[in-house]
């Protein structure tokens, strides 16, 4: 497919500096919306919780949260409330561990577990009336829906017609360096001790898989990935967890149309992050790089109070 042009994209000054559109839109957006939540029980013993608004609709969109976000973050809200306004229900779906409980067994979230939200999409196709489903994730839950999407290949349900991943790291071993350089510092600093007080509070039932001392002692996202992620899912480390669950490594197999939107000013992605070359040799991938945007933020003034990234993402659907 063609590269995409963003040509109508232009922040206002601020938000052309990449760290101030990134952190705006976490600290200081406000976005009223009311979720009624529901429990969803898995084969192995666990759970992870949805968040949903419902009209009725035959429409729907799933959306999918980043590293140590939920349905509460902002970015999810917003998306929520602009696929309400366009006529679709919404379904946030809250990784294993991240709705406010820890999780019952060993294993968690990361960038590429695709069985939740398998699980999920089946049930909504199963439970609703939806003739028409969308997916849209963000950083880490775009790769996932990527990785999804080549998993299922041809084999996708028709009624899934399109997917939006804004900001995705689909190049996870070069995304998981940028993160740890210098500039990143205060993203990768929030983003460990996070990650760390989960460990803590899973402690008692990871003793004999991981090493809790090294684990609490990682100093960058790789090292904690090696110590921790990867062990905990049957990796043998980071950089086989890497290899085997970046995004790019699916693109091949997308069969519906599905938008990658990645800044060209967003400092958690490395150049791999924008596979130009693999979009052109999809008929089915559309990649579009605006210049500015920051690290999910895209902030913008449009109808409805909506951030620039939910008008296009919403245009792309229909």
């Amino acid at each position: 497919m063609p590269i995409l042009k963003s040509n109508n994209y232009s922040p206002r000054f601020p938000f052309k500096n990449a760290h101030i559109h990134t952190i705006y839109p976490s600290l200081f957006r406000k976005v009223a919306i009311t979720f009624n939540r529901k429990r969803i029980d898995t084969p192995d013993g666990d759970f992870f919780d949805v968040d949903t608004v419902k009209k009725g609709s035959e429409k729907a969109v799933i959306l999918l949260h980043g590293l140590e976000g939920s349905s509460d973050s902002n970015y999810i809200k917003g998306m929520a409330k602009a696929a309400i306004d366009s006529g679709h229900d919404a379904i946030a779906l809250n990784f294993r561990g991240c709705s406010g409980e820890v999780n019952k067994v060993v294993r968690s979230y990361h960038s590429g577990e695709t069985e939740d939200l398998h699980l999920l999409i089946k049930l909504t196709l199963k439970e609703g009336n939806y003739k028409r489903l969308h997916l849209i994730g963000f950083s880490l839950g775009a790769n996932v829906i990527l990785k999804y999407l080549g998993e299922v290949g041809e084999a996708i349900d028709s009624r899934i017609r399109s997917a939006v991943s804004i900001s995705v790291p689909c190049e996870l071993a070069a995304c998981s360096d940028e993160i740890s350089k210098p500039v990143n510092w205060i993203y990768s600093k929030r983003f460990l001790s996070d990650l760390k007080e989960k460990v803590k509070l899973k402690r008692a039932i990871t003793k004999d898989v991981i090493n809790y001392e090294k684990v609490m002692a990682s100093k960058g996202i790789w090292e904690f990935d090696d110590n921790y992620t990867a062990p905990i899912h049957g990796f043998e480390s980071a950089e086989a967890y890497y290899e085997t669950c970046s995004g790019n490594r699916f693109l091949h197999n997308i069969r519906i149309p599905t938008l990658i939107l990645n800044a060209l000013d967003d400092t958690f992605l490395a150049g791999a992050c924008y596979p130009y070359e693999l979009a052109k040799e999809s008929k089915f991938v559309f990649l579009e790089t605006p210049e500015y945007g920051g690290h999910v933020g895209f902030v913008g003034n449009g109808r409805k109070g909506w951030y620039w990234s939910e008008e296009r993402a919403m245009s792309f659907l229909e």
